[in-house]
């Protein structure tokens, strides 16, 4: 099969390194992609965003199935032009994309089913928000409606500091067009998890579960990110809870859409906040996570291609797969003053020659080629994911390959996968 995989981030560098693998895979291509893809297929310089350009590249090279990496071309409906076309794709259309990209519809939808989630109020005017907030007594989360990047989740200790997100996206448009409109909701308290699970229609073939880093910080500080690592599997998440959020949560969520004439294809991520009461849902996101791909894919023994396949054209039942026992761990380096300001261009130095051969995989996420010279082309720049028996010890081979590469201002978080982590209270 011929493949163009839609992208240029950490997440699609990681689909192109297992999509390589596939004894079914010809060729492939990424729109644009990055540094690491380069040494995988063809790089197409381009707007991932511009649907047209696309669907020109899949007929010109004759393509049998198109892979949507972000949410922006999905939100932009890349899935529903290509179908239209009789084009084979993976993803969500944009009406099903609107689980991620317009969290007021998500929050209606869950409620219609019941799916547990935060209490939560919209506002689009800045002091009907105001006067609600000044009500409250508790810790609170903002929230951007439209899509953010991962950095449209404000969290608040204090009913003060929701006031001031409030005024940061509605009055002083921080966000533009994605914060026009917010939510208010309740913090929720308890262990995060990730559960991603590949959809066609009413099948569904549950991953396993991950868990990611948000905040910028050690220990769990600082703002929000697009994702500072993963690990995977998470102990958080036991058979019997994936169970329960399988039916409680994935289930009533497809047959919510379904009764809105919408059929889902593609991935469903499910972000979770374990509290004492259940799983209750932080978010939805209609692509693969973005660090947990990282942390998930390397796991996992099967065809990839095979998998993407039967989640667009259906077939899933069918589809063996397995993963392997050990765990795995993603450290993301970024680029000094992110997820604000940053340079880019940066010489990126000491890359292994052959990264997964030892079961180290470094992906690929702010990265292009200039003179034949890596350097650093976004905020994240790197993800380094290693293989290990215990947790610990994929955390030790992490670490030990990220303290080798070396970019002017680096930036990596140092206490992922600590054991203390696992049992300690967390909130978001």
């Amino acid at each position: 099969m011929k493949v163009l995989v839609i992208g240029s981030g950490g997440r699609e560098h990681a689909i192109c390194h297992f999509l390589a693998r596939s004894r079914r895979l010809r060729e492939l291509f990424i729109l644009p992609g990055n540094a690491g893809t380069a040494a995988l297929g063809t790089n197409i310089p381009g707007d991932p965003c511009d649907v047209g350009f696309a669907l020109s590249i899949a007929r010109r090279e004759k393509i049998d199935l198109t892979v949507v990496g972000p949410e922006e071309p999905l939100a932009a409906g890349i899935v529903d032009a290509f179908k239209q076309a009789g084009l084979p794709i993976f993803g969500p259309t944009a009406q099903a994309a609107r689980l991620e990209s317009d969290k007021v519809f998500a929050k209606q939808l869950m409620r219609q089913q019941a799916v547990p989630t935060a209490e939560a109020r919209v506002f689009d005017d800045y002091e009907l928000a105001r006067r609600y907030i000044a009500t409250r007594d508790e810790a609170l989360v903002v929230k951007a409606a439209g899509l953010a990047r991962g950095k449209g989740a404000i969290v608040c200790a204090e009913p003060a500091d929701a006031i001031l997100a409030a005024e940061k996206l509605l009055v002083k448009r921080a966000l533009g067009e994605a914060g026009a409109r917010i939510i208010v909701e309740e913090r929720l308290n308890g262990r995060e998890a990730s559960v991603l699970a590949l959809v066609h229609g009413h099948s569904a073939l549950l991953l396993e579960p991950a868990q990611d880093y948000k905040r910028l910080r050690d220990n769990d500080e600082g703002p929000n990110t697009g994702g500072m690592g993963s690990f995977c599997p998470t102990p958080a998440v036991d058979e019997d809870l994936l169970r329960q959020i399988e039916t409680q949560i994935l289930v009533p969520t497809l047959d919510g859409l379904a009764r809105e004439g919408i059929e889902y294809c593609g991935v469903l991520y499910i972000g979770l906040m374990l509290t004492a009461g259940g799983p209750k849902v932080l978010e939805f996101n209609c692509r693969f996570g973005d660090p947990e791909t990282q942390a998930i894919l390397p796991r996992l023994r099967c065809d990839l291609l095979d998998l993407l396949e039967a989640a667009t054209v259906g077939g899933l039942e069918e589809v063996e797969f397995s993963w392997d026992p050990r765990y795995a761990l993603c450290v993301v380096m970024a680029s000094a003053g992110y997820p604000e300001s940053y340079r880019t261009g940066v010489p990126i130095r000491g890359l292994p020659e052959d990264p997964g051969r030892d079961d180290l995989f470094i992906f690929h996420a702010g990265t292009r080629l200039v003179d034949g010279q890596t350097v650093t082309g976004g905020g994240r720049v790197l993800g380094v994911t290693a293989l290990g028996p215990t947790l610990a010890e994929a955390r030790s081979r992490t670490y030990a390959a990220v303290e080798q590469i070396r970019f002017e201002g680096a930036y990596y978080r140092r206490d992922l996968g600590l054991v203390e982590q696992l049992t300690g209270p967390q909130a978001a």
